[in-house]
């Protein structure tokens, strides 16, 4: 999608600190962090949400927590959250799914 910021940096049209990436995965830091460690992973296949999912995307869900587990590892992270928030009043601002992986502090619920 030509707007969406994310496909952007799948694109390379805009740069950004690469964390992990694959053929279908790239993961970055966010630029306005919630924790000491706070890094997206979002699919290069643009999905706006979680609402937009089709039977056929579900192996890039599965792609998208297995590397949350291979950043945590490679980050030596034990504990961490992870998070995908669905629609603007659940806190989604970018309209293409991404999964939060934050670290670094002890986390309560809600999140805040």
């Amino acid at each position: 999608m030509s707007d969406c910021l994310f496909c952007k940096f799948v694109s390379k049209e805009f740069e950004t600190k690469i964390v992990f990436e694959n053929d279908k995965i790239l993961a970055f830091n966010d630029i306005s962090p919630q924790a000491p460690i706070h890094i997206l992973i979002i699919p290069k296949k643009h999905i706006s949400s979680i609402n937009e999912l089709t039977i056929d995307d579900k192996d890039i869900m599965g792609e998208l927590l297995f590397a949350a587990k291979e950043i945590a590892k490679q980050e030596n992270l034990e504990t961490y959250r992870l998070v995908i928030n669905t629609g603007e009043d659940a806190g989604q601002s970018v309209f293409h799914i991404h999964l939060h992986l934050m670290s670094g502090r002890s986390f309560t619920w809600p999140a805040g």
